[in-house]
């Protein structure tokens, strides 16, 4: 049901303090979950460091804080890895230093441990099999109970990520071959994992019985691709050949892959849903449906089942258009660009030395004056987490002339945190944990609020992607267990291509 309530006496930016209003570039992440990592990998391309730069480009927005590129040339593995984003990392020199027919890469947000080089991917160990190194997106649930029993046999580990684990079991299993060594690991964790595993001569990749996270298959010439989504696929002149499957890992070696099912399937499967909603690029493909199209149906059924008079429909930049376009569709309301997203803002700039008031506020995004004036509008985005982004731009719109402003969410209200590789806030800090939908409509200052509802989300799903999905943010429901200790993740030996901090 869309709830209603009377806009505030004053606009909610006015009753801000200077020290209330942080950059709008922040609080739009801090009301959006953080992005998580992105795996890249290929196999036989003797531009294989140069194909992994560009992999990982195309995947930055999965994760901004740390990047890393691994190179195999049959005898060792070269390793840089840095803070920071792939083109401010990545130069000729650095990338002319990873020589190699294969390679794998990796970008990072912080699910599992903190914000620190040592904590960068791939990470890499020398076994008694030879250099192994693996790339991980995802969250293991039962981490910490593995590392404590891995420390009291021994165990000396040199990160507090959770994926350090996983090179820890590797390492330390029993079986001949690599392959049955990753089976045995992985077999182990339970959790959310897409893995790349590279070894001096072959990739061994695998997703978790669940498929919570995206990992896709690609061919290029002669060489295998492996990628978190299809737009790296794209960048590179790839086709996209299939995905891998939940519970099935891909072991390439010498020009062929082959497919093991070792783990079985779990009957439910539960894809992260949040990846179609928000993380992943609208140009990707994710489990057999374009993430554009999908985003456009949400719209769709958000205006059925939440309908208002109004002049316009407008996005939040960027990460509501495409569902603001299906709603614009469906109802017959003309689609707007109500405001204006400056796509050159740095996270750091100078501000004038007089204080402007709620400057950091306007500096990303500016309302379309004039146009506004007296139109009732719609405004969608695709999730509210802590609210501190509507209740600034709400209040823009207001001031810019706008007479009404129905906000509309293309996701149910987010409730709690996801324990399955997104790094989100405690429960207690998520708005609609805390607050009813009234009360959240009141507080950002709209005249109505509407969430696209958990059925309309599961029923969506049921008929675009045609498999389960896991919506635990925003049901409560969450497939597996969470053992609460499991803080934890990961290192590199090897030869290192100038470690960009001396916390390596």
């Amino acid at each position: 049901m869309t709830q209603k309530c009377l806009p505030p006496a004053s606009s909610p930016l006015e009753r801000l303090s200077p020290e209330d209003v942080a950059s709008l570039e922040d609080a739009h992440r801090a009301d959006h979950f953080h992005d998580e990592c992105g795996v890249f990998g290929i196999h036989g391309d003797d531009e294989a460091s140069h194909l992994t730069y560009l992999g990982l480009y195309a995947l930055q927005h999965r994760g901004q804080e740390s990047c890393g590129i691994v190179a195999s040339n049959g005898k060792e593995h070269v390793a840089h890895r840095a803070m920071g984003l792939v083109a401010d990392t990545f130069g000729a020199e650095i990338l002319e230093q990873l020589k190699g027919r294969h390679a794998i890469g990796h970008v990072r947000y912080s699910t599992s441990g903190g914000s620190m080089l040592r904590n960068a991917q791939p990470i890499c160990a020398n076994t008694d099999g030879g250099p192994v190194s693996i790339a991980h997106n995802g969250n293991l649930v039962n981490a910490g109970v593995i590392r404590r029993e891995l420390e009291g046999r021994g165990a000396i580990f040199g990160s507090t990520s959770d994926s350090e684990v996983l090179l820890h079991l590797v390492a330390r299993s029993r079986e001949k071959h690599m392959e049955d060594r990753f089976i045995d690991a992985i077999s182990r964790v339970k959790g959310a994992y897409s893995l790349i595993l590279l070894t001096n001569d072959a990739l061994i990749a695998a997703r978790d019985p669940h498929g919570f996270r995206p990992l896709s298959i690609g061919r290029k010439d002669g060489a295998f691709v492996l990628s978190s989504e299809t737009c790296a696929l794209d960048l590179i002149g790839a086709t996209h050949e299939r995905d891998v499957e939940p519970g099935e890992v891909v072991v390439i070696r010498r020009g062929r892959l082959r497919s093991i099912r070792p783990l079985g399937r779990d009957v439910g499967e539960h894809f992260c849903i949040f990846e179609h909603i928000y993380f992943a690029r609208p140009d990707s493909d994710l489990v057999g449906r374009n993430v554009y199209a999908y985003r456009k149906e949400l719209g769709r059924v958000l205006s059925r089942e939440h309908p208002v008079k109004a002049d316009m429909v407008a996005p939040v930049l960027d990460s509501g258009s495409a569902a603001a376009l299906g709603y614009a569709e469906e109802s017959g309301i003309p689609y707007e660009t109500a405001l204006i997203r400056n796509h050159y803002v740095s996270r750091s700039f100078i501000e004038p030395t007089q204080t402007i008031r709620d400057f950091k506020v306007r500096v990303k995004h500016n309302p379309v004056r004039g146009f506004l004036d007296g139109k009732r509008i719609v405004l969608v985005d695709d999730s509210i987490v802590r609210g501190t982004t509507l209740v600034k731009i709400v209040g823009m719109l207001r001031a810019a002339g706008a007479r009404e402003v129905h906000v509309r969410i293309s996701s149910p209200p987010t409730i709690g945190s996801c324990h399955y590789g997104i790094d989100t806030p405690n429960r207690e800090e998520l708005i609609a944990y805390r607050h009813s939908v009234e009360e959240i409509c009141e507080r950002i200052g709209a005249d109505s609020l509407g969430y696209l509802s958990i059925e309309g989300l599961r029923r969506t799903a049921d008929k675009e992607l045609k498999r389960g999905i896991c919506d635990g943010c925003f049901s409560g429901d969450y497939p597996v267990e969470i053992d609460s200790t499991s803080t934890v993740p990961q290192l590199t030996l090897f030869r290192a291509v100038r470690e960009a901090d001396t916390g390596f």
